[in-house]
């Protein structure tokens, strides 16, 4: 393919909600937002630039071999063997270290923009590996539960990562989602480290088995009581509640404004919860924000609204 410098994309990839309750690392939503934005244009140089990071503070790398964009673009133009380089401009517009998928959305954002700039030359299933690779290098882990749904929008089942083989589940009418950030942080690496030596008991292991099962059939059937009641987390969210500042109280202010359920977002702090209505969804953040802040005197930021089936597109 020639090389067009010059020729600029615009991309936005959404945070997104990891686990979902049981489904540790094979199970994500798409947010309509905050999410991050990569602009993208091709250069005659070789390889990847990364020229300017916004909106982190000055806390991520602007060396395209160590940011998540970088990568997963690279990973991209390895993928499609194309000639020439791209440079990058990624602009953060979600908290770090939120349980919200950022570097997700940043390696989303990455891959999508360089395929996007080269043409689409990768199938999706392949954007999405590359952005596995930015993954890989911001957590120690390739897995996709963030990167999958960020790109391909709505709910998705990861049932393996090696071979990648991704299940886009239904996203029933009716049902909304509330997303609370406290004004803390949880690092996905110690979080991920609480579990390296963790013994799970069989009893718990086979209710979250229950809970993913019921939690997909809920959604094919579109019963929302059935997926309030499947959002419930035995083995890894016990592991990591005491990370999450106030998180029992949280929970149980977000059902008693009338939550379906509630449970921790990705390894935290943020918690999400499910609302069969846009008011209900909107009172269960008012409810959790709160509770923070009593509990916990924390501000926080809250996002309500459905479930975003858009994923990571061009913007004008």
């Amino acid at each position: 393919m020639p090389v067009t410098t010059g020729t600029r994309v615009r991309v936005f990839a959404p945070a997104t909600v990891s686990n979902v309750g049981p489904g540790f690392d094979v199970l994500g939503f798409a947010l309509h937002r905050p999410g991050d934005i990569v602009e993208a244009e091709r250069s005659d140089s070789a390889g990847v630039e990364l020229v300017e990071v916004t909106g982190d503070e000055g806390a991520l790398p602007v060396d395209a071999q160590r940011n998540a964009a970088g990568i997963s673009a690279a990973d991209v133009i390895r993928r499609a063997g194309a000639a020439g380089g791209i440079r990058l401009w990624l602009r953060k517009g979600m908290p770090l270290s939120s349980g919200l998928g950022s570097s997700g959305a940043s390696s989303a954002a990455g891959a999508v923009a360089a395929n996007e700039l080269l043409g689409r030359p990768l199938a999706i299933e392949d954007v999405v590996r590359s952005a596995m690779a930015g993954e890989r290098a911001a957590c120690g882990s390739a897995h996709a539960d963030n990167v999958a749904p960020s790109i391909l929008g709505g709910i998705v089942l990861i049932r393996c990562c090696d071979p990648l083989d991704l299940v886009r589940l239904p996203v029933p009418d009716g049902l909304f989602v509330a997303v609370v950030h406290p004004h803390c942080q949880v690092s996905t690496a110690e979080a991920r480290n609480r579990l390296a030596q963790h013994l799970f008991a069989l009893p718990d292991i086979v209710a979250n088995m229950g809970n993913l099962g019921a939690l997909v059939a809920a959604l094919h059937q579109g019963n929302l009581g059935l997926l309030g009641r499947s959002i419930e987390d035995r083995l890894i969210e016990p592991a990591r509640a005491g990370m999450i500042p106030s998180f029992a109280a949280v929970k149980r202010a977000a059902l008693d404004a009338g939550a379906l359920g509630c449970a921790a977002s990705g390894s935290g702090p943020s918690v999400f919860a499910f609302a069969d209505a846009d008011d209900t969804a909107a009172g269960v953040a008012r409810a959790m924000r709160a509770a923070f802040r009593v509990h916990a005197a924390l501000d926080s930021d809250a996002w309500v609204g459905p479930i975003s089936r858009d994923g990571a597109h061009l913007l004008p």
